[in-house]
């Protein structure tokens, strides 16, 4: 895609008067780092506040009389449990139990908001229209709104100097909250393994909320590059990379996602795509896991290098999935796909960069405890 086909974001003006440095990405123009870099970056959310724009995600609403029945059809989620106020982590899966996107789902009181990622829009609107619309649910994406993160130890007293209430929040739930004079959509989440804040918040209303927070000296703008590197210390799945249509749930070891009312037994098991698959690795085993790996040395493994179970010889076991310098851990850290046999911690394998075979280690994950406020 050409850099003239790139969509923006509402604070696309204000990525470049911070200077940041954009690159594309899911078809939008957005920041990978500003003037910080990277490693200053995410410190800085693991010890402060950081601000990110995620307006690039997708934002839906659901309604419909029956639209928690109806969005069960598509998830191994507990939606009809949901309570008002509060939201859930799920995914899409297909008939052979592999995901076909993560999302976040929150019940709103009279309809669910579902929020997903950019690079999945289009198919999952077109999923949801075809399995949702003929049971009377009616499938908007949202218009017209930005989505901010606003992530770190910082983050709810950055918040509440705007809006005390959000202090009372817990993680996960979600409510309407005015901020800087705009009615704002919050939960208590994000990607980053921080305790924070997510704010769906008006197109018009976004930069001035932007700055505001960006005013206060605990926040710095942070970009796509400490976002993943965040991300992975905390051990969460990046769709398109350590999770998509070909791995399962439990491969993945998401099953914790999965309430006991939708799994064998429970009073609403299964009835979603690729029950069959993934409720029998559930209840048998799954032939491969997604682990942490711990290289030895300073090399990172990036993304798609090959395990072996041998320093010499042996056979291909396995591929990471995300790798790279954990700022945080201070030494590189990687997510990969082994063999069930080879998940136990403190396993040893071999992972090849540049035609050499480095020892690498099986860890439990995450990499850094999650600050969560529960």
């Amino acid at each position: 895609m050409a850099d003239d086909d790139l969509e923006t974001t509402e604070l696309n003006g204000l990525h470049h008067a911070l200077g940041a440095k954009m690159v594309p990405f899911a078809g939008y123009e957005m920041p990978v780092q500003y003037k910080l870099g990277v490693m200053k970056e995410h410190l800085h959310t693991r010890s402060a506040a950081g601000l990110f724009d995620v307006s690039h995600m997708g934002q839906v609403i659901l309604r419909g009389e029956d639209v928690a029945a109806a969005l069960e059809t598509l998830v191994p989620v507990d939606v009809a449990g949901l309570a008002e106020g509060r939201q859930r982590y799920g995914f899409f899966t297909n008939r052979d139990g592999g995901i076909e996107d993560d999302l976040m789902i929150a019940n709103r009181g009279d309809h669910l908001f579902v929020v997903v990622n950019a690079a999945r829009k289009g198919p999952d609107m077109e999923r949801m229209r075809a399995h949702l619309e003929p049971r009377g649910v009616t499938v908007e994406l949202v218009e017209g709104r930005s989505l901010l993160a606003l992530q770190g130890p910082e983050a709810e007293a950055v918040l509440a100097g705007l809006a005390p209430e959000v202090a009372e929040m817990a993680f996960m739930d979600v409510a309407t909250v005015t901020l800087n004079g705009a009615e704002c959509w919050v939960s208590r989440s994000g990607y980053t393994g921080e305790d924070g804040f997510e704010i769906s918040v008006p197109d018009a209303a976004a930069e001035a909320l932007a700055k505001a927070l960006l005013e206060d000296e605990r926040v710095e703008a942070i970009g796509l590059g400490a976002r993943d590197s965040l991300r992975l210390e905390a051990g969460l799945c990046l769709y398109g990379h350590d999770i998509d249509d070909g791995m399962t749930p439990v491969e993945a070891g998401l099953t914790w996602a999965i309430q006991k009312v939708r799994r064998v037994e429970g009073d609403r098991a299964g009835g979603f795509p690729g029950e069959e698959v993934i409720l029998g690795q559930m209840t048998g085993s799954a032939p491969r896991r997604r682990v942490g790996l711990k290289p030895e040395g300073r090399a990172p493994m990036r993304e798609g290098t090959v395990l072996y179970d041998s320093e010499e010889g042996g056979v291909e076991i396995g591929r990471v999935t995300s790798g790279g310098f954990g700022p945080t851990v201070g030494g590189p850290v990687a997510m990969g796909y082994v063999p069930t046999a080879q998940t136990e911690p403190g396993t040893r394998l071999f992972g090849e960069v540049r035609c050499k075979r480095m020892p690498v280690e099986v860890v439990k994950l995450p990499f850094v405890p999650a600050g969560f406020k529960r």
